[in-house]
């Protein structure tokens, strides 16, 4: 087990884009831990694809997009919940 770090770029319900320094192989299967607001959670996730999205000098920077697989209802409640505010707060900002 190797615990890397991976920025999210974007979240759904159904999965996410995360951006590393280093490539995921397509199809295969790892734990995230994520923080969303105040829960944290831990999902199991598919790479459905995997791109270089930036080279500068030395360093690679990989966008890779994860299906969410096997979540709890808990989980996905959790996500679910988080991606709802989020949107909720972008919709009351752009009304502003």
């Amino acid at each position: 087990m190797v615990f890397q770090p991976a920025a999210i770029r974007q979240v759904s319900h159904g999965g996410m884009q995360v951006e590393t320094s280093f490539p995921l192989q397509l199809d295969s299967l790892h734990d995230f831990r994520l923080t969303l607001g105040t829960r944290s959670v831990v999902v199991k996730g598919r790479i459905a694809h995997s791109r270089i999205s930036d080279v500068d000098q030395d360093e690679i920077t990989y966008r890779s997009g994860v299906e969410f697989i096997e979540l709890s209802e808990r989980v996905a409640a959790a996500i679910a919940h988080f991606v709802d505010e989020l949107a909720k707060d972008k919709t009351e900002k752009k009304g502003a």
